[in-house]
């Protein structure tokens, strides 16, 4: 495939919808988890912009390695594509912890009869206390590691090719 638009790297033109998305998939995700309001309002918003964010990391690899293809591979290149290789697993974590929230919400947290489930024993609220901190710690984890990937292709691309200060 070529990824070109208009005569530029595809890569370049992704990394701004992936760092967008995968950042909005992770706060949608612990937005509709913890505060009831947003889950109404967001509903199945938030699985379709995680799945978005899902699909846009391996677009963007892909686009990524096809640059690399055709520039030279310095070490703040390769460093980045080493952190970036980290996101993917993040963003599917997110699209399932999404995707099941939707569903326990949508259609497990209510008995036969309407009636919402109470979480009465010890032993579901302890499931979920540690579901709500694995969601935060898979949501943490992709935004932190979009940041890191982030920095490091914004060095390999600008650190040392601009003036910090005036000539004047």
């Amino acid at each position: 495939m070529d990824y070109e638009i208009n005569g530029l790297p595809m890569h370049v033109l992704l990394v701004h919808a992936t760092v967008v998305f995968v950042p909005l998939a992770a706060l949608c995700t612990l937005l509709s988890l913890l505060w009831p309001a947003a889950r109404r309002r967001l509903g199945i918003v938030t699985p379709l912009i995680a799945l978005l964010a899902l699909v846009l990391v391996p677009l963007t690899a892909a686009a990524g390695q096809w640059l690399l293809d055709r520039v030279d591979a310095t070490p703040r290149i390769l460093a980045h594509m080493q952190i970036a290789g980290t996101l993917l697993p993040w963003t599917v974590g997110v699209f399932l912890v999404a995707l099941a929230q939707w569903l326990w919400f949508r259609y497990g947290a209510t008995e036969a009869g309407g009636m919402k489930r109470r979480m009465g024993t010890v032993g579901s609220r302890i499931a979920g206390i540690v579901a709500v901190v694995l969601a935060l710690v898979i949501c943490g984890g992709a935004v932190a590691t979009v940041a890191a990937v982030g920095e490091a292709g914004s060095r390999a691309v600008w650190e040392g090719s601009f003036r910090t200060g005036t000539d004047d």
